[in-house]
């Protein structure tokens, strides 16, 4: 396997699964902030220009968060990164999604890059920003009640687990401080050893 990664991306996500399956994975770095993922030799792997970008053993390439970290769980399933049975199953794909397409995709977005959307309005910039950090305020507080008490989102760390740790990766970026019970679980991760080698540490 070979994921194409950019550090301080959603792909540390992907990066942190495949840690957690112990299987030999090489990382490709395509650098989002120096505009790498439009040039040419990665648009021709990948046309959507982005990452995380999983080349699987078979020489194709899944693209997508969510898919790919389904792919993962299912493919790998010693790590236990999916909860037992169909209905689990649903629930983890349920809250990987929220994060992504919601708390990602609407909120951070919107909170750390407000000039992409409104490049000549710095009024509405700040607008945008601000409905982007009350929309993660928001999934915030709705995450700490879904953890509650618990160490992890399910039963050990996994493909829900990794998806909330990228985005409380970018909190000081973002703006907004999580409620303690998330601060002590993004702690717990960033302790576990796969974590520690996903980020380079």
């Amino acid at each position: 396997m070979k994921l194409y990664h950019s550090p301080g991306a959603c792909s540390l996500g992907i990066r942190i699964l495949l840690e957690l399956t112990g299987a030999p994975y090489e990382t490709a770095i395509v650098s989002l902030a120096r505009g790498e993922q439009r040039k040419p030799e990665y648009l021709a792997l990948n046309p959507k220009g982005k990452v995380p970008a999983l080349l699987r053993p078979d020489g194709s390439l899944l693209t997508e968060y969510p898919v790919i970290s389904l792919w993962i769980g299912r493919n790998f399933p010693a790590a236990g990164l999916l909860p037992a049975g169909p209905d689990g199953e649903y629930r983890a794909l349920e809250l990987v999604d929220y994060v992504v397409s919601s708390l990602h995709m609407r909120g951070s977005t919107l909170a750390m890059r407000p000039a992409k959307f409104a490049p000549d309005d710095p009024a509405m910039q700040e607008v945008l920003r601000r409905h982007g950090q009350e929309a993660v305020r928001d999934g915030f507080a709705r995450l700490a009640e879904r953890l509650g008490q618990a160490d992890w989102f399910f039963d050990r760390p996994g493909i829900a687990d990794a998806a909330v740790f990228y985005l409380l990766d970018w909190r000081a970026q973002i703006g907004v401080e999580p409620p303690p019970a998330l601060e002590a679980f993004h702690a717990r991760m960033a302790a576990l050893p796969e974590v520690q080698r996903a980020l380079g540490r």
